[in-house]
């Protein structure tokens, strides 16, 4: 499986996003199809006592030119109006309740699919934007069942049954009014593509904003520090004002909807009204039948209104459901994984082994150039397309032994705990475990059985019980208290009364960087799997807390395979094999000693830091 798997799917050059079908909304909706189905009957029995009311009405005008008492009709007029009003309330209830659900399912479904996503999806986008997704986006959804389709269905049923009592009582008035009411739909019919491409390009734009702020608050120190504020200010606000750009274009195609409707209700009425007195005058329509008329015109145009409605708030919802089931069509890990040829095993004791790796990474398509130029100015380097990282890297590591990788920064060495990992696959050659291309390996599986901790050491918002028992959920208290001691983190259970259940703050701010360095570690050791990898993992501590770590490494790693990055070769010169890696290549590989004879860099390493 290539790593360069195309960022962005299903785009044109001539759309910026995906668009959705109504056919990728039923899903959503047949979720709910029980409360639907009650919402359907209510619509019919609604749409059957609307209907009934102009006949009515038009029998109190005859009974009154009669002469004769009005009788029961009013009381059965004014008991339908009830019936009518109260079904309306429930319906409206059922339609909120359901909207509410289609937009948690909706949100379900797409969190589901990014916390699965392969690890590459993340590196080509934007997570503010992957946030915009499932905020925004899916609240867009809510709308379809307030103002949208299933509301609407009640109306159709008027609307057919209004045509069919207006074509019984006068089909001269019927045709003039249809031919109003046609030109309108024709309209509102050619302005929902523009609404909802115009739509689908504001999510665009907040999706853009969403990531903006969130790139600016994650890294707020650094930009303070490096005195950027005002030009990602700038930045923000000018994603701000594009989505409101976007926002303004909306609101101008939908605003042609609703006058499109009030001015076919007016010109309608007036045609009916000017019309039907000349032919009352005339003696070929009677009051009774030109107001029960009247009446079924405003029936008409009651649910066109509905109608109008529900295709600007449907075509809104399939802008953002396009952006929503772009995410959810992408394959996730166990998908990819599904999909993979079966590889055959080697014979081999290694626990790990690499067999003539190359690696390159994809392409970052959605760097904005205030991403590129924050990154050159904060000394984070250019960003680059397509990179290749590692060039035919081979080196085994047998059970139960201690490797180090290494190398200046940019050598390969973090890209190759990443292929451990299978955050990526390689581009040529094999990552074996056990003799087994770990691309024939369960990823779920393949992760249980190693424990890694990142050069950055994440730590997340929550307890140090949560950080703790990330990889080990059913861990004890003592347990975890253990391994605190052995990474010399109890000063802080004890300077915190809620001890394990202390806050560390978002990502962990409320600790040192050495602090959240050993409690990555911590969460690593509390898992105990068979194979240990630790990038930079003593790179933000002091001689004392050093040389602790080392000890709690030291005890857990019997038995057991570490594979260690660093940079102070003080930390792993004792390693029983040390590779060393330039520019993604092997340059050299054994004991301290003999790359000291064999190796011009490690030597060049070793006595800039005074081990020779």
């Amino acid at each position: 499986m290539s790593a360069t798997t195309p960022a962005r799917r299903g785009r044109t050059a001539k759309n910026d996003g995906p668009r959705a079908s109504l056919k990728q909304l039923l899903p959503y909706l047949t979720e709910h199809k029980g409360v639907l189905s009650v919402v359907i009957v209510l619509s019919i029995v609604g749409a059957v006592a609307s209907l009934v009311q102009p006949l009515l009405v038009g029998q109190v005008i005859v009974s009154v030119q009669a002469g004769d008492t009005l009788g029961s009709l009013v009381w059965v007029l004014v008991t339908l109006v009830i019936v009518a009003a109260i079904i309306s309330g429930v319906q409206h209830y059922l339609l909120q309740r359901t909207g509410t659900g289609i937009v948690l399912s909706a949100r379900r479904r797409l969190v589901s699919r990014m916390l699965r996503l392969p690890i590459r999806e993340y590196d080509t986008r934007r997570t503010g934007d992957l946030v915009s997704r499932v905020g925004s986006d899916t609240t867009l959804l809510y709308a379809v069942m307030t103002q949208g389709l299933v509301d609407a269905v009640g109306g159709v049923l008027i609307f057919i049954g209004a045509i069919i009592a207006m074509l019984i009582l006068d089909p001269v008035l019927l045709g003039l009014t249809v031919l109003v009411i046609g030109a309108s739909i024709a309209v509102v019919g050619a302005l929902s593509g523009r609404i909802r491409r115009a739509s689908q390009e504001q999510q665009e734009k907040v999706g853009d904003l969403a990531a903006s702020v969130e790139r600016a608050l994650s890294a707020i120190r650094t930009i303070r520090a490096a005195g950027a504020t005002e030009r990602e200010n700038a930045t923000i606000d000018g994603n701000a004002r594009n989505a409101w750009v976007k926002g303004i274009k909306v609101a101008n195609v939908s605003a042609f909807v609703v006058p499109i409707a009030n001015v076919a209700l007016q010109v309608s009425l007036l045609t009916v009204l000017g019309v039907g007195g000349f032919r009352v005058a005339a003696g070929e329509t009677s009051i009774a039948e030109l107001v029960m008329f009247v009446f079924f015109l405003f029936m008409l145009i009651s649910p066109l209104g509905l109608a109008f409605g529900a295709i600007t708030s449907v075509s809104q919802a399939l802008g953002a459901l396009g952006r929503i089931q772009e995410i959810i069509d992408l394959p996730s890990e166990s998908e990819e994984d599904a999909a993979a040829v079966a590889l055959a095993p080697i014979d081999s004791d290694d626990a790990i082994a690499f067999d003539h790796v190359h690696f390159s990474y994809p392409e970052s398509a959605h760097k904005t150039e205030a991403d590129k130029v924050l990154a050159e100015e904060l000394g984070e380097g250019a960003v680059t397309h397509d990179r290749t990282v590692l060039h035919d890297v081979s080196f085994s590591v047998p059970r139960g032994q201690r490797i180090a990788l290494v190398g200046p920064s940019g050598a390969g060495k973090s890209t190759i705990l990443s292929l451990i990992e299978r955050f990526y696959d390689p581009t040529g050659g094999a990552v074996r475990m056990g003799g087994r291309d770990i691309r024939s390996l369960d990823r779920a599986e393949l992760r249980s059985r190693i424990g890694y901790v990142e050069q950055d050491a994440p730590v997340l918002a929550g307890s140090i019980r949560d950080n703790l028992t990330l990889g080990a959920p059913d861990a004890t208290d003592a347990a975890c208290t253990e391994v605190l001691a052995s990474v010399n983190l109890t000063s802080v259970l004890k300077r915190d009364p809620a001890g394990l259940d202390a806050q560390v703050g978002e990502d962990g701010v409320m600790l040192s960087g050495g602090e959240r360095q050993r409690l990555a570690i911590a969460r690593a050791l509390l898992a105990a799997p068979p194979i240990l990898l630790l990038d930079e993992s003593t790179s933000s501590l002091d001689g004392l807390n050093e040389q602790l770590l080392r000890e709690a490494i030291d005890a857990v790693a019997r038995d057991r395979t570490l594979i260690v990055i660093a940079h102070r070769l003080s930390t792993v010169v004792d390693s029983d094999r040390i590779v060393v890696l330039e520019r993604g290549r092997v340059v050299g590989e054994g004991t301290h000693s003999e790359l000291v004879a064999s190796t011009p860099l490690y030597r060049d390493l070793a006595k800039h830091q005074l081990l020779v």
